[in-house]
């Protein structure tokens, strides 16, 4: 620490005078010009002069220093706590894969486990698609039924007719579900109108299936009525088209899907967010959302629309939306706070929407979701539990980075709080100095310590 010379008046020892200390005028941050105050000084007050012009400039080079010491040390701190944002933003991802894995394992396990009778009698079998397009065919008089004939008799000629090449075909056969109990209640949820309602990928593809004659009637000779009375099979009564280029804003929900997908994902899940309780944490029994659930043709994956899009952020995104499933209707219940399009149990509890419930038993629907093949749902279950298994480690990994992070920050920050009550210590003895006239404008070699340091 650099001593300030003597006071004035104060005595000194061999011939030493008292003098005043000479001003100096600061150029810069460093540079240091003395002022001579007083032409006819002699030899020796020019001596005490530079003794004091040394010092001063020893104080503000040490200033300097200090400075530039108190900036590295506050530039680690903020690359500390940068790090320390970032580590966690990727530990929060992580902690969403992690959840959506869960409920991915969890809805594979659940078509390995006995299933819960609600008054309806289930299928023990699972139901695949030769099965289903016979229910469809029961439905003789329906869009549905008709179409499906016309795919059994004419085969990949029928997509190629006029009136069916825009047909993408019926929700029931564009979409597989792992467990027959859970397609059971996903086909009650929606109702059989929509499990056998026609998909069209554009709004011409629609008006192809009905035409209409000058006063505004139905033309029983065109599109898929002229097409049921040939077959022997009338259309009667009124059907559900989907036209998927048509989708739009529904209440608040925005069709397309407008988020994001899971990374690496072969079935292109959405990334929605999971729920939460309150209290922060996720809902016990908590399976997936019902979207994430079907599994769907790789065909029809990508590029279904002429955006771009495909079945699921589309057609089962507009059927389901933000669709929960638990595994009881108790724990559906508990988690009713975090629900907000609607709930399903494996037990047959059904919440419609925010404040409308289903109860009693419901009705045995046999146009339902087809089972994908055991095998695929065997290698699905393996894939999964590798991903989750190595994001698991990515976790730990993470966890120990922020560890790491949180203890180079504490010593910066001691590092920093101890430097800077030196510098504050040095600033009042130097300032003294200052006061007696030896360094004038002091304060000016100190501009550069931010606001931010303190």
């Amino acid at each position: 620490m650099f001593q300030p010379p003597p006071s004035p008046g104060a005595t000194t020892n061999h011939n030493q005078h008292s003098v005043l200390p000479t001003p100096l005028s600061i150029q810069g941050s460093t540079a240091l010009v003395p002022v001579n105050l007083n032409a006819n000084t002699g030899n020796g007050q020019e001596g005490v002069q530079d003794e004091g012009f040394v010092q001063a400039q020893a104080i503000v080079q040490h200033s300097q220093k200090l400075q530039d010491d108190l900036r590295i040390l506050g530039m680690k701190i903020k690359q500390h706590e940068d790090n320390l944002n970032r580590l966690n933003t990727e530990r929060s991802q992580l902690d969403e894969c992690i959840l959506h894995l869960q409920a991915a394992i969890g809805d594979i396990q659940s078509s390995s486990t006995p299933k819960i009778g609600n008054g309806v009698g289930n299928n023990p079998n699972p139901t695949g698609d030769e099965e289903i397009n016979k229910q469809i065919l029961k439905h003789e008089k329906s869009a549905a039924g008709i179409f499906c004939q016309l795919k059994t008799r004419h085969g990949t000629q029928a997509s190629n007719l006029p009136l069916t090449k825009d047909v993408v075909g019926v929700v029931a056969t564009l979409g597989k579900v792992e467990d027959d109990n859970l397609s059971r209640l996903l086909s009650d949820f929606i109702g059989v109108e929509y499990m056998l309602a026609i998909v069209c990928r554009t709004h011409e593809g629609v008006k192809a299936l009905e035409m209409y004659d000058n006063e505004g009637f139905i033309n029983k000779s065109s599109g898929l009525h002229g097409l049921g009375a040939s077959i022997g099979r009338a259309l009667d009564g009124r059907f559900e088209v989907i036209c998927l280029e048509s989708l739009r804003h529904d209440h608040k929900i925005l069709v397309p899907y407008p988020g994001k997908y899971v990374v690496d994902d072969p079935q292109r899940k959405l990334d929605i967010l999971s729920p939460r309780l309150p209290n922060g944490k996720s809902p016990a029994g908590f399976l997936g959302f019902a979207v994430n659930m079907i599994n769907i043709d790789s065909s029809n994956l990508f590029y279904v629309t002429p955006n771009g899009y495909g079945l699921r952020e589309t057609l089962f995104y507009n059927l389901f939306s933000r669709l929960q499933v638990y595994k009881t209707r108790a724990e559906m219940i508990q988690a009713f706070p975090c629900i907000t399009d609607g709930a399903l149990s494996l037990d047959g509890g059904v919440v419609k929407s925010c404040g409308v419930f289903s109860l009693g038993n419901s009705e045995d629907v046999h146009v339902r979701f087809p089972s994908p093949d055991s095998s695929m749902g065997s290698d699905i279950k393996i894939e999964t539990e590798r991903k989750m298994k190595d994001v698991k480690l990515k976790k730990e990994k993470i966890l120990e980075e922020l560890k790491r992070e949180r203890t180079l920050l504490d010593m910066a920050k001691f590092n920093f709080n101890k430097m800077k009550s030196d510098f504050v210590k040095f600033l009042a003895h130097s300032n003294s100095y200052a006061t007696q006239g030896t360094v004038l404008k002091c304060s000016e070699s100190y501009p550069r310590m931010g606001a931010s340091y303190w």
